[in-house]
Parts: C-alpha cells; sequence; structure tokens
C-alpha cells in the first residue's frame, strides 16, 4: 500500500483531469463502460462520492450514509462552476482524511480506519477518469504505482465477501497470477490468488499458476476494471484463457 500523500496527490490529479473534460466536452455523451450514464451523471457521481466519504470520516460515522444526506451532492447547472465544484469535492475529502486518517469509521469492508477512504477514493476516481476519457476518444493513463495499488486493492476486494456473485475461480485450487511489469515498481507488482477450501487467498509475489496476465500496471489495472479488453496491445494472457474470462466475467464492482 502506498502513502496517503500520494494517494491525495493521485485523487486531486484525476480529479482536475476530470474537471477539464467536463468543461470542454458535451455534457450528454453517453459512458459507454457505465452504460445509461452520461458524463454529466458521471461528474456527478463523482463529486457526489467523494463528499459521501468526507461526510463518513467528518462525522466519524459507523454506519452507512445515505446519499441523498450528502451536503452539496448536485454538480452544479452552470457548466462554469462545474470545475470548482468537482475539485472542491476533492479538496474536502483530502482534509476530512487528513483530520482523522487513524480514527474508526464505517467502510465499505466493516469498521476501519478513516485512510480507507483516500485509497478507496484515489482508485474510484481515477477508474471514472478513465471513463471520461475512453467516452471522448482521449488515451488513458495512471501512475505505476497508483495502478498497482488500485490492483492490490482490488485483489482484496475480490477476495473478501462475494456475497451473492460467484467465486471467481470456478474450482478449488485454481489459481491467477497477476504481473505488472513496470521496472519502477521493482517486483512489487506481482500477485496470486489461489481458490482455497474456504474462498480465494490473496499473496505478493511471482508463482506458476493455471493462468497469467501480465503487462504495464496502468494497463492491467483498467484489464481487471472492465475497462480495457484482455486483448489490449502489451497485455498478455498466458495459460488458461478461458479461466480469465471467467475471472473478469464474475468481478465486478
Amino acid at each position: 500500500m502506498i502513502g496517503e500523500e500520494r494517494l491525495y496527490a493521485g485523487i486531486r490529479e484525476s480529479t482536475a483531469k476530470l474537471a477539464g473534460i467536463v468543461t470542454d466536452e458535451d455534457e450528454t455523451r453517453p459512458i459507454p463502460t457505465c452504460p445509461d450514464w452520461t458524463l454529466k451523471q458521471l461528474a456527478t457521481h463523482v463529486g457526489r462520492g467523494q463528499r459521501w466519504a468526507a461526510e463518513i470520516v467528518t462525522r466519524r460515522s459507523a454506519e452507512f450514509i445515505a446519499y441523498r444526506d450528502v451536503p452539496d451532492g448536485r454538480l452544479p447547472s452552470d457548466p462554469a462552476l462545474r470545475p470548482q465544484w468537482l475539485n472542491g469535492g476533492a479538496s474536502g475529502l483530502i482534509d476530512a482524511v487528513r483530520a482523522g486518517s487513524s480514527d474508526q469509521v464505517w467502510t465499505l469492508t466493516g469498521m476501519g480506519q478513516a485512510g480507507f477512504w483516500a485509497r478507496r477514493m484515489a482508485h474510484e476516481t481515477a477508474v471514472h477518469l478513465a471513463d471520461a476519457e475512453l467516452a471522448v476518444g482521449r488515451d488513458i493513463e495512471l501512475a505505476a504505482d497508483l495502478a498497482a495499488d488500485g490492483i492490490d486493492e482490488w485483489l482484496g476486494f475480490a477476495t473478501g465477501d462475494p456475497g451473492e456473485q460467484p467465486l471467481p475461480l470456478r474450482d478449488e485450487g485454481q489459481t491467477l497470477h497477476v504481473h505488472a511489469t513496470d521496472e519502477e515498481l521493482d517486483g512489487a507488482g506481482e500477485w496470486l490468488v489461489r481458490r482455497t477450501q474456504s474462498g480465494l487467498a490473496v499473496e505478493p509475489g511471482h508463482a506458476k499458476a493455471d493462468v497469467a496476465v501480465r503487462g504495464p500496471a496502468a494497463k492491467l489495472f483498467f484489464v481487471l476494471l472492465r475497462r480495457l479488453p484482455p486483448t489490449e496491445p502489451g497485455i498478455e494472457v498466458l495459460g488458461d484463457v478461458d479461466l480469465f474470462g471467467y475471472w473478469l466475467e464474475n468481478t465486478r464492482f
């Protein structure tokens, strides 16, 4: 896991880029990777989500807070005010987490430190920035350290309580290896996921697996989050390709 200051920088950068797209592009443009959403709805979701997380931390809430109870949760009707609104949501979130980083609050996985929300919103915002960039035909980019941390978080979610979803590895003993090849990660971008008798387990490091997926961390992250196809140039899927397709089909968030 990377430091909170790096996560804050990621939140600010992704939000500012999204604000620029919202300013420059038609708000009614559809978002193919988020069916039924327009660019306006995507921007509203990001700004409201950041305010929602900030509200949880500010209140030190031990319970889920309804989105309708979040102050200032509407994207301004005046396009000129939208960048300020989006960037303000990012700043408010960062200020809230800085003030209560180690305090216990409600999170998506139970009670945990408020710093959970810096990590969650850094990666949430990066993914939705990619949604907007793909919708308007721009290249998507993400620093390798942020992307690798996003993969680590995502694999943690995937190996948690699946709820009503089937486990994304079909049979006990099956394995998936994820390998981010960026040199600057210095070997820290590898994970092995294994289906066990009790569920899924993930551990860092290199290992042989039934299926391996490898490539630059940013592309890997967006493939795992179903924003890019596994056939994306630079991505290799080695071994049981069908098993990786099954993984993707059963890891929706």
